[in-house]
């Protein structure tokens, strides 16, 4: 497979919404992909998570990494986490 690059946005959400490199990369890895608004692609994963977040416990995380499939790579423009 290709490398994963997080653009600089990317990185910022990424430590704003609690989730890790290694779970996007996961996510793009494992997951069927679709297609997403502007050319894009998307997929998603759900993590255990059984920890508090922002003052609430929650037992699952999903990372939706959002990317385009360049040539050499595959660069992720943003990332939505949700916990549920």
């Amino acid at each position: 497979m290709k490398p994963i690059r997080l653009s600089g946005h990317a990185r910022l959400r990424m430590g704003q919404r609690g989730t890790t490199e290694l779970e996007i990369g996961e996510a793009i890895r494992e997951s069927p992909w679709a297609e997403a608004e502007r050319g894009r692609s998307e997929c998603q994963k759900d993590f255990a998570f059984g920890r508090e977040w922002n003052g609430r416990l929650y037992s699952t995380k999903r990372v939706r990494p959002i990317f385009v499939d360049e040539p050499h790579e595959i660069l992720v423009v943003t990332v939505y986490v949700y916990y549920f």
